[in-house]
């Protein structure tokens, strides 16, 4: 596979996109069958209570990853990204909904942004917005939340064609 874009064509502040992801706990469950990641921080309403966190909280992991696909599909192969890093500072709060089956609760919105054009190594650094509702108080309602971000520093390093 490989990229989509062409390094000559990029520039600093050009946007790359947006998307928005929307998460359940049935999501989350299986993020965490997958992960091995079986905190019950994640799955246990009551346990997530029990450690003043205000609900389940989605898996960091999950979260990141989910962020970075933005820049994958941007890009047009994964292997174009060769670094991503970044600092979590909101837990992404998933509230248990489900009618006649479980549905999204909580949704992340990711949006991307060139922030540093690097000639010499023809790479480009792409600056990550990540937020989610702000879930802390009981009952807060997901549509009408402000939003939070949940990632900062988000930023993938990627070398296009």
């Amino acid at each position: 596979m490989t990229a989509r874009i062409a390094f000559d064509d990029l520039e600093k502040g050009q946007e790359i996109g947006q998307r928005r992801i929307e998460l359940s706990r049935a999501d989350l469950v299986r993020y965490a069958g997958a992960s091995g990641d079986l905190n019950p921080i994640h799955w246990n309403e009551e346990f997530a209570r029990s450690v003043d966190l205000p609900d389940v909280i989605a898996h960091g992991m999950l979260t990141m990853g989910a962020a970075v696909q933005l820049v994958t599909d941007w890009a047009g192969d994964p292997g174009a990204v060769i670094d991503y890093q970044t600092r979590f500072t909101k837990p992404v709060v998933v509230p248990n909904r489900f009618g006649t089956a479980v549905e999204a609760s909580t949704a992340l919105t990711v949006s991307g942004r060139i922030g540093a054009v690097d000639h010499d190594a023809r790479t480009v650094r792409v600056d990550l917005t990540v937020t989610a509702p702000d879930l802390s108080a009981e009952g807060a309602d997901p549509a009408t939340a402000a939003p939070l971000k949940v990632l900062v520093k988000a930023q993938a390093v990627v070398r296009p064609a």
